[in-house]
């Protein structure tokens, strides 16, 4: 897609309003957070706004991540908007994603996240649960995409599972691991194939925020043509 082309006078500012997670947000700590080892991360996480509940005051850890949770999550972490894009028409989320429903809450951040240029496929159903490879994938190349990442040398990890990741997906992932955004379990094995949690999605999110905190530099605002 060629954004220059659509470029008139239209701003986005008046026709959007992101929404952070598209749950109502939950006053005061969740109160299913116990015996979440998440815990402390998730309530920062909401208390600085990336994330809220599903409403009444739960978050819903154990809960699986769909792609347009994971979508939403990727956006407010890395502070995408297009404020400064202008568009012939108003956008509309399945002009980019043809199983969208304009009408959903999510469908601001599936907009942002095309037109920013995130490498997520257009056939992606919203609702499709998002596998810890997927998301993990998702998270690290849009981060990669809208930082100045250092140069970094890679030993690659020894995942017990290492087979089961998908080929493309295998160099983000170590990468992950050199940043700490993912990590192992006790028996070395990254279980790619499983279905990612509200709560492991929002333990990586935090440590985006913590590896961005420890290592400050500009961000970059690319163009996209």
């Amino acid at each position: 897609m060629n954004i220059k082309s659509k470029i008139v006078c239209i701003s986005t500012t008046a026709i959007l309003t992101l929404t952070l997670t598209g749950y109502s947000f939950a006053a005061g700590t969740f109160t299913d957070l116990s015996n979440v080892v998440e815990k402390e991360k998730i309530i920062v996480l909401q208390e600085k706004g990336y994330i809220n509940g599903i409403g009444k005051g739960l978050f819903s850890p154990k809960s699986i991540l769909t792609a347009a949770e994971g979508i939403q999550l990727i956006v407010n972490v890395l502070d995408l908007n297009i404020d400064n894009v202008r568009f012939i028409k108003a956008p509309k989320a399945t002009d980019y994603f043809p199983k969208a429903n304009n009408e959903a809450w999510y469908s601001n951040a599936l907009i942002i996240a095309s037109v920013k240029g995130l490498n997520i496929p257009p056939d992606t159903d919203p609702k499709k649960a998002w596998t810890r490879e997927e998301f993990t994938y998702y998270l690290v190349t849009a981060m990669e995409t809208h930082r100045n990442m250092p140069m970094i040398k890679i030993s690659p990890a020894n995942i017990s599972d290492g087979d089961k990741i998908t080929s493309s997906f295998e160099g983000v992932i170590q990468r992950a691991l050199v940043y700490g955004i993912a990590k192992l379990d006790d028996k070395g094995r990254f279980n790619p194939k499983a279905k990612m949690t509200r709560a492991e999605a929002a333990e990586q999110i935090y440590n985006v925020l913590e590896y961005f905190k420890a290592h400050p530099v500009q961000v970059e605002d690319k163009v996209i043509e």
